[in-house]
Formats: structure tokens, sequence, C-alpha cells
């Protein structure tokens, strides 16, 4: 998010890479990506290109689809932005839909799920997403670093695109370990007054936890339907095959989704067992107060019962009304009353 910043390039929609270009070209329609007086299929004949785009509009969608032969229940999907992750075979490309989640903090739709569209062919990549995402500047940075050790093919920048989505999520997992780790010690140390924000902080936390999962559960579905399709080789060779090695690293980020799957479920566990203890202790609290004033009020119960009766009495006897012996003569009586 910061080089879209600093560079200036969140204006331009499109980005074309490949390591036979001395640099990466950003454009702001398909038509701005030929440089040095090239032509656009000149371009795409030099091997391994990858194109990502922003926000396509229907009429680039259109033109795309025609240019690299997508079909039209793809291009659908794209622009419909479809939400369930999967991965799909057609005759000259695969399609993946992957999930990752808005990273600025500042958003309001912070956290909320956005769709990554992947399409991997023989000779080149397509994305598409609706937000900006750092996930291709850091790919790009990455086969950068690493373009004298590796063999940059499609199937490899769709590896390197998973992968840095799903380490996008170990900061957010790590964060609530902590929190959690924190709530269950303190659950049950703190004091009544001291407790206020314990429930809003657990509720929050598990909110997060959920979110978490929803955006992480269909994942490992999606990289083991990528590894067991692409290792069926097509027959009459339009369709890209899976390398070996590639393959290998596909199950590294398959394992990676597994542990941080099995760590949420962990913790969500915690927190929950750090809920009841909290009502638990909350229900202890509330008896012993309880308990307190059941004391107090036979207490004043008792002496209620020792002063109702000379209140009655009294108050008898004070109001000015007529009371029984008022008007009799004898002495003795009237001396008592």
């Amino acid at each position: 998010m910061q080089h879209l910043n600093q560079d200036g390039t969140d204006a331009y929609r499109f980005t074309y890479y490949s390591p036979a270009e001395p640099s990466t070209i950003h454009a702001r329609s398909i038509s701005e990506i030929p440089s040095n007086g090239e032509n656009l299929s000149s371009m795409l004949r030099k091997g391994c290109f990858w194109i990502d785009v922003l926000s396509p509009t229907d009429a680039e969608m259109k033109a795309l689809s025609k240019i690299f032969h997508i079909h039209p229940l793809t291009a659908e999907d794209i622009t419909m932005e479809e939400p369930r992750e999967k991965c799909e075979v057609f005759k000259n490309y695969y399609f993946i839909c992957f999930r990752t989640f808005d990273q600025d903090q500042t958003s309001v739709s912070y956290l909320q799920p956005v769709g990554m569209y992947i399409l991997i062919m023989k000779e080149c990549i397509l994305t598409f997403h609706f937000r900006p995402l750092p996930h291709p500047y850091h790919v790009r940075k990455r086969i950068k670093q690493l373009k004298d050790y590796i063999n940059v093919t499609p199937d490899w920048i769709c590896y390197a695109i998973l992968d840095d989505i799903t380490d996008s999520f170990a900061p957010l997992i790590r964060a609530i370990e902590f929190e959690v780790d924190s709530i269950d010690e303190l659950v049950l140390i703190l004091k009544e007054s001291e407790q206020s924000d314990m429930l809003r902080r657990i509720g929050y936390c598990r909110k997060r936890m959920m979110g978490l999962l929803r955006l992480l559960v269909s994942k490992a579905d999606v990289v083991k339907t990528i590894v067991k399709r692409g290792e069926a080789r097509a027959q009459d060779g339009d369709r890209p095959a899976l390398s070996n090695e590639v393959a290998l690293y596909l199950g590294d980020v398959q394992d990676h989704i597994i542990t941080m799957l099995q760590s949420l479920n962990h913790y969500e566990k915690i927190s929950s067992r750090s809920h009841s203890n909290y009502l638990a202790q909350i229900s202890i609290e509330m008896t012993q107060t309880n308990n307190e004033i059941n004391d107090v009020l036979s207490k004043l119960t008792a002496l209620g019962s020792v002063l109702i009766p000379m209140n009655l009495v009294t108050g008898l006897w004070g109001m000015n009304v007529q009371v029984p012996g008022q008007y009799q003569v004898w002495i003795y009586y009237t001396y008592i009353f």
C-alpha cells in the first residue's frame, strides 16, 4: 500500500510485468502498456508475462476475453465478484478464486473479504481485483530478489500470489494468540471493578477469529484442487501443466493454511472457556453480593419485628379517633391509657 501511494501508481489500473522487460509497466488502460515503440502483441510473444488489472470495466473485460479467449462464465464471475473460493479448469487456462482481506487499518472495510481472481495460461497469468492490494507488489519484489535462482513461470507466479495472501494472515493470528492468552490469564485475576471491558474484549476477539476462519476454511481445499488438477496433463497441450516443484511449494502453502486453521480453532476453544469462566465469576460475585444483602435484610427484619408492634400500639392510641376505654371513669383504667 505504501508503494502505491509513494509512487503515485494508484491511478494506474493496469500493471504489466515480464522478466524480458527491464521494469514493470504501469498504465491507465491496456492500450498504454506498449512502450519503446513496440506493440502489445510483440511484447506478449516475448515469453512469460503477468498483467494485473484493478477494477476492470465491462468493456475492458470484453476486450481481454477476446484477446485471451476467456470463457464468458469466467468473465461473469470476475465482473460479479464471485465470493466463493474455487479452482476451475477450462480449455486453455485455470481459473482460481482466492479471497484475501482489506489490509488498510484506516478503512471502514478493514478485514472485509476481497476477491483475487487468477487466470493461469500457458504463457501468461492474469489477475483481477477490485480494491488496491499489496500482494502484486510483494510478488514482483520477491521475483526481483530471486530472479537468479528461480524460473519465472505462470504457475510459479500463481504460487507466489497464494503464498503472499496466506502469509498476510500470520500477523493477525499472532495478535489473536497474544490477546487470547492475556484474556485467559486476566479473567480470573482481575477484580470486579477492573472487569468492566472484559466481556467486550472477549466478544471482539471472537468476532475477529470467526472472520479469519471464514476466510481460511476453504483455502486448503482450493490449493489441494489446484495441485490435483494441475497434475493431470492436457491432451491438446493448450492448458498449462503444473510443474513438480511448484506442486511442492503449493503443498507448503496448504500446510500453512491447515496450521492456521488448527491454531484458530484452538484459540476459539480457549476464548470460549474464558467466556464461560468470566460468566461463572460474575455469577459467583453476584451470589456473594446477594448473600451480603440477605444478611443485612435479616438483621433489619429482626429489628423491624421488635419495632413494628411498638409502633402499632403507639400509632393506634395516638390517633384522633375513639379508642376502647376512652370515656371510662375508672381511675386505674384511665391512668394506664
